[in-house]
């Protein structure tokens, strides 16, 4: 197993019992981001959130640990 490999299976552990606080991190990024940029760019940070939680969610192969 690669250093790599151990690591993914690391994160893809901590999503699976902590999805719902990962994808609050992730939603308040997002957000704070809004906030800097007066919404400016809301769409944008609103598909990168999704793209985010998207990537993490699918590293065990489901898409079904962050709401």
């Amino acid at each position: 197993m690669s250093m790599f490999d151990d690591i993914k299976n690391k994160v893809s552990g901590l999503i699976d019992s902590q999805g719902d606080k990962v994808g609050e991190g992730i939603d308040k990024a997002g957000d704070m981001v809004d906030e800097k940029t007066g919404g400016q760019y809301a769409d944008k940070v609103d598909q990168g959130q999704q793209a985010a939680k998207d990537a993490l969610d699918g590293l065990d192969g489901q898409n079904d640990d962050i709401p």
